[in-house]
């Protein structure tokens, strides 16, 4: 790791699309190991708000029978594939797991393509939130390239062929897909729970108001989650600025967080890529 530059400095100097799998291994484990994970975490979540992934879900019961193993599941897939590069031999055989899951249900192209699509926006959408400095537009190409070739591998049709056009796509999907059910109800509420169970017993009302506070009015409608105040939902994303504030002022990070090796509640002792998701 040359470490006479910044990280931001080796990221300008690479080529968004040639160098996008360095770009976004860098970013993810140097730059902004932890606001990278918040995102992704909102990024799934939100794919619970349409209809049609919702009731899937529901119905093979994963998030109210075992939503912990499902999210670290999940999780642990991507990260195989971000921290490893598609190419390489874990990162295929991550790819091929998600294929082998995802080939048991009939999934539309257009779910899998708003998936898709929350990966790339839901980081950039976060970034003023929570990140100690702005995501560049640069970063930004190189994830959209990342999570394209990743698609392509995952036999997704259709890709849009710039960062603006899919973004265009995942909005205009939102708007046409986004409403209450039963279904987003349930899967809504399980997938809160999962996340609180993280936290201690005393803090779970805390962190349900919080998560309700950070949710864009569309996304919480479309789970039957309260609103929250104003003052509230302020006061909570000024914490977090605040938050990125220190992280400006602290050592850069000099070893890269890898989340394939951290402690996993749901495989303390490891796990192999073949038995995630079953």
């Amino acid at each position: 790791m040359e470490h006479t530059k910044s990280i931001a400095e080796q990221v300008a100097a690479l080529d968004a699309e040639k160098d996008h799998m360095r770009i976004v291994y860098l970013i993810g484990t140097y730059e902004f190991p932890w606001e990278t994970q918040r995102s992704l975490e909102f990024a799934l979540f939100r794919t619970f708000a349409v209809p049609s992934i919702a009731e899937l879900l529901d119905r093979t019961g994963q998030f109210q029978n075992a939503g912990q193993k499902r999210y670290d599941d999940t999780s642990l897939l991507l990260a195989e594939i971000a921290e490893h590069g598609y190419d390489s031999e874990r990162g295929r055989a991550a790819i091929r797991r998600m294929n082998q899951l995802h080939r048991r249900f009939e999934i539309s192209n257009d779910d899998y393509l708003y998936v898709l699509s929350t990966f790339i926006f839901e980081p950039i959408r976060w970034n003023p939130i929570l990140s100690w400095r702005p995501s560049t537009l640069h970063e930004n190409h190189a994830n959209y390239y990342f999570w394209r070739e990743i698609g392509r591998r995952m036999n997704i049709k259709d890709i849009p062929e710039s960062l603006e056009a899919f973004e265009q796509f995942n909005l205009d999907y939102e708007r046409r897909h986004f409403r209450r059910t039963p279904h987003t109800e349930r899967v809504g509420r399980a997938s809160l729970a999962t996340f609180t169970k993280s936290f201690p017993s005393l803090l779970h009302p805390t962190v349900r108001s919080a998560i309700y506070a950070l949710m864009d009015d569309p996304l919480r409608e479309a789970f039957g989650f309260p609103k929250m105040p104003g003052w509230y939902t302020a006061f909570l994303k000024g914490a977090l600025r605040l938050r990125a504030q220190i992280v400006k002022r602290l050592p850069r990070r000099r070893k890269p967080f890898s989340l394939t090796h951290e402690p996993n509640r749901t495989y303390p002792n490891g796990y192999e890529i073949d038995e995630l998701g079953a």
